[in-house]
Parts: structure tokens; C-alpha cells; sequence
């Protein structure tokens, strides 16, 4: 006679290995928002006793807390200049150089116009620039009666100003524009032969490359100051 076969246990699935696990997970977390739960009703009845036993220093303490999490608050988002993270002066030189990047050449030579009329000894600053401007993009004319004639070149940063322009500017400005001094400012910078020739004339030019404009941007000495 054979023998009965013996019956074979269903294998134990995944899941239900997994489910022990996830109850004592769940477990935990309840505990542990349990624990905040009672953490919390404790130090908001010390709160209470203490504004019952001293209701003046805690209001005080209570209101310089707040006040130092807004200051905090309004420092982080940047509302509150005189506490935010100063920049620093190459983040200040990018963002004003590319403000200026982003503007075609007229609105380039109307931003260095209204650049100059900052300056309190500035009488006028007119843009002149056009088709036939004989390198002479904006009149500056100040108070003491000195006429200065800029030339305005929005150039990408790979893109130098050379002599050429130089020495159009130095042909112009004193026998045509009548002017008393020739400034060219450019986004980018010059090339080195720009800057020889410039210092090999007799009377030479200012030039005001990308980090000089944005010092003058900032606040500092405009290209005819003494």
C-alpha cells in the first residue's frame, strides 16, 4: 500500500514577510509623533507658567525672539539691505556689464548720457551718434564750460576695441567737434595696440573699458573728473 503523500506548506509570500516590518515602522512613527506631541505640551506649559510668574520679562523676551526671526527672514530674502550679504565686487562688475550687454548701441549711448548727467558738473549730455556721427556718440558739456565728446562702443567681451577707433576719435574731436577732451567707453576692453597708440598721441584719450565703467556705474570718479 503506498504511502500518503505528505501535503507541502504554501511557500510564505513577500509580502506577508514584509508586513511585521511595516507595522513596526508605522509603530516608530507613531512614537516618535507621539514623543514631539508631548515635547511640545510641556514647553508650552512652561511657556504659560512662566508669563503667569513673569509676565513682563517673558512678553519682552518673547518679542525680541520674533523680531529677530523677521530681521532674519527679511536679511535671507534680501528686503533688508543694510543686513543682506554685501555682493561681491565681481558679481557687482557681471551684472553691470551685461545690464549694458543686453541694450543695442542707441540705447547704450542714452545710458552713458544719462551716466553723466549724475554728475553734478554736468551741464548737458546730449546723443549725437548716427550714420555720419564722426566718432562722436554723446556731447558732454560741463559747468566750467569744457565740452567733452564720447564715444560709445557695446562690444561683446571677445570683442576689443582697436586703434582705428582711436585715432578716428583723436582726428575729430578737437579740429570738428570743438571739444576740450575725448573719452571712448566700451563694455569690452582694447587692444594692446589701441593702448599704444593712444599713449603715443600728445594729448591722449580716456579710456574706459568694462571694469572702469562699472566703477564709474558704482559711484566712482566720471572720465573727466580731476
Amino acid at each position: 500500500m503506498a504511502a500518503p503523500a505528505r501535503r507541502r506548506r504554501p511557500a510564505r509570500s513577500r509580502l506577508s514577510a514584509r508586513k511585521p516590518r511595516r507595522r513596526t515602522v508605522r509603530r516608530r512613527a507613531r512614537q516618535a509623533a507621539t514623543n514631539r506631541f508631548v515635547a511640545a505640551a510641556f514647553v508650552l506649559a512652561l511657556a504659560i507658567a512662566a508669563f503667569r510668574e513673569y509676565p513682563v520679562t517673558s512678553g519682552f523676551l518673547t518679542a525680541l525672539a520674533l523680531a529677530a526671526a523677521v530681521v532674519y527672514f527679511l536679511a535671507g530674502t534680501g528686503r533688508l539691505p543694510l543686513l543682506a550679504r554685501p555682493a561681491s565686487s565681481r558679481a557687482d562688475f557681471t551684472h553691470s556689464i551685461a545690464a549694458y550687454q543686453h541694450l543695442t548701441g542707441p540705447q547704450f549711448e542714452h545710458a552713458i548720457a544719462d551716466l553723466a548727467r549724475r554728475d553734478p558738473a554736468v551741464r548737458t549730455a546730449t546723443v549725437s551718434g548716427g550714420s555720419n556721427d564722426r566718432a562722436l556718440d554723446v556731447l558732454v558739456q560741463l559747468v566750467d564750460g569744457r565740452r567733452i565728446a564720447i564715444q560709445c562702443k557695446r562690444h561683446a567681451p571677445n570683442n576689443r576695441v582697436g586703434a582705428p577707433v582711436i585715432y578716428a576719435v583723436n582726428g575729430t574731436y578737437r579740429a570738428y567737434h570743438r571739444c576740450d577732451q575725448a573719452v571712448v567707453v566700451t563694455t569690452s576692453s582694447f587692444t594692446p595696440d589701441a593702448q599704444r597708440a593712444n599713449a603715443e598721441l600728445d594729448h591722449p584719450l580716456r579710456l574706459i573699458d568694462g571694469r572702469a565703467l562699472a566703477r564709474w556705474v558704482s559711484g566712482g570718479r566720471p572720465p573727466w573728473g580731476t
